[in-house]
């Protein structure tokens, strides 16, 4: 989970003493020092949150406050996605592109009333505040939001919890989000999460973050998790991992994301283009791509780890695993990666390299465990 530069200093969330008093494993990870662990170990951290509540510490990403009339049609000039009907109270998956159509970042967008509030990516918010102060500095007022932290509470009984403390969310659907008071405090809450089951994030004051981790903690239900399960409960529901599945050298319709490009941003659409790379990715849509990203089911119990080349049946290599390991849930290894759009149906047998030797994976369909969203 490794992902910093040994240079440089880590950084630390507000939650940084709570892990280490829970016996966290601390690791560096975007530029922070994170928990990839705690002493229950990641199955069961995994297990817990498919059947329970995990609590995740996700205050290394970056939170953004867009505001001004003109913020939305701004920011829809960065994005494929229609962000100037967002409706008031709801949040959108969003992708920053560029030139080529390439991927710079994934994004949630959520339109808050008076503001856009953004959630983006540790290891590339940096250059995501800097992209949108160079492309929208006089349209809109940019606010990097530093002295919050945010938590994920995800799993089925999230829903629970979390109205046990503040009643009004439980009026909250998937991809919603509102203001709402916890321990006296205005949080952000919104019902979303990286782990496929239904759950939360919420943006909290730093000041207030550990006092609401301890409540959410002292709740039955919750237990927390780090790093090592996110990234399994994230691969197991067939979710992204920017920088591994996502790059700047891969389009959106390459990544298997077309559902996430708004028709209203089509070709056809009202408000066709008008972002980074719109030509490019709207020829792909038209005409195709030579690869896709794809799930991957190894039929032996042997992890498939990111970088392993993958062949088809003449041992010509054909593709390349982003990401993969043991799904707790599945009962066995699960992997993504991109392959030859001609190999990309489902069911297609090929074969990753392990160690030198073959290991058999069949294409399939993602999610690997249904997703779980509260829909109301």
């Amino acid at each position: 989970m490794s992902d910093s530069s040994p240079d440089q200093p880590l950084l630390r969330t507000p939650l940084h003493a709570l892990h280490v008093e829970l016996g966290a494993r601390m690791v560096p990870f975007a530029g922070y020092d994170m928990p990839v662990q705690y002493p229950a170990g990641i199955i069961k951290e995994h297990a817990h949150t498919r059947t329970q509540a995990g609590l995740f510490d996700v205050s290394h990403m970056g939170q953004i406050r867009l505001s001004g009339p003109d913020a939305a049609a701004a920011l829809e000039s960065l994005v494929p996605v229609d962000i100037v009907d967002l409706p008031a109270g709801m949040q959108r998956y969003a992708l920053f592109t560029n030139e080529t159509g390439g991927i710079l970042d994934d994004l949630m967008v959520a339109n808050l009333g008076d503001c856009l509030f953004l959630v983006v990516n540790a290891a590339c918010k940096t250059q995501d505040i800097a992209h949108l102060r160079t492309h929208l500095a006089g349209r809109c007022d940019i606010e990097v939001l530093t002295d919050r932290a945010l938590l994920a509470l995800q799993g089925p009984a999230a829903g629970t919890v979390l109205a046990r403390l503040a009643p009004a969310t439980a009026k909250l659907v998937f991809m919603t989000i509102a203001r709402v008071p916890l321990l006296g405090v205005e949080c952000i809450v919104s019902r979303s999460g990286y782990t496929g089951e239904d759950g939360f994030e919420i943006s909290v004051p730093a000041d207030r973050a550990d006092a609401l981790a301890r409540l959410l903690l002292a709740q039955p239900e919750v237990q927390p998790v780090g790093l090592g399960a996110r990234d399994s409960l994230r691969l197991e529901a067939g979710l992204c991992l920017y920088g591994h599945d996502l790059d700047p050298a891969t389009t959106p319709v390459e990544g298997s994301l077309l559902w996430a490009l708004s028709k209203v941003r089509r070709a056809d659409g009202a408000r066709a283009g008008g972002y980074p790379g719109a030509d490019v990715i709207q020829r792909q849509i038209a005409e195709g791509v030579a690869r896709k990203r794809v799930g991957l089911l190894p039929r032996e119990r042997v992890p498939v780890r990111e970088g392993a080349d993958i062949v088809d049946a003449d041992g010509r290599i054909v593709g390349k695993v982003t990401s993969g390991g043991f799904g707790p849930t599945v009962g066995g290894p699960v992997a993504m990666g991109y392959v030859d759009a001609a190999l990309a149906t489902p069911g297609t047998r090929l074969g990753a390299i392990v160690r030198g030797r073959t290991v058999p994976v069949d294409v399939a369909k993602t999610p690997f465990v249904p997703q779980r969203y509260y829909r109301g």
